[in-house]
């Protein structure tokens, strides 16, 4: 994992990343904000800490995922609370996921990008996007 600069909101997104690649739930719930938005992929909009906890149980139970390849981006100056990340998904789908193609146990690597927001220490805000279509195209094998 690339850090691009030493922005203590920086710091914050790393442990966020290290705990989803090590599937401690845990630690990444505790690094959000207790109003934390949730801005889905081409979905839409949760607030809250129950609702991002309902999201993570969903998508453990559909995506086994590990992030690579990450670069995370942030401004030097102290009052910027905003912080981005690039990386590849690298993934198996577990279970078919609503309206999407069968699961099958099918493997994927697909680049993506987060966008935060950090209040009081914790991530107010996860804006995430990656192309849908193109993932689409993977696991249609």
């Amino acid at each position: 994992m690339t850090n691009q600069t030493t922005n203590p909101n920086a710091e914050i997104i790393k442990s966020y990343f290290a705990a989803f690649n090590a599937g401690d739930t845990k630690t990444m719930l505790s690094l959000l904000h207790p109003d934390v938005i949730h801005e889905i992929n081409q979905g839409e909009t949760q607030i809250g800490l129950e609702s991002f906890t309902k999201f993570m149980a969903h998508m453990d139970e559909c995506y086994k995922e590990e992030l690579k390849d990450m670069s995370i981006f942030s401004s030097d100056s102290a009052t910027d609370n905003r912080v981005s990340a690039e990386y590849v998904v690298h993934g198996t789908y577990l279970k078919t996921d609503g309206q999407l193609p069968e699961a099958r146990q099918q493997n994927y690597a697909i680049r993506a990008g987060s966008f935060f927001e950090i209040n009081g220490g914790k991530i107010k805000r996860v804006t995430t996007y990656y192309n849908l279509p193109r993932w689409i195209e993977m696991v249609k094998i």
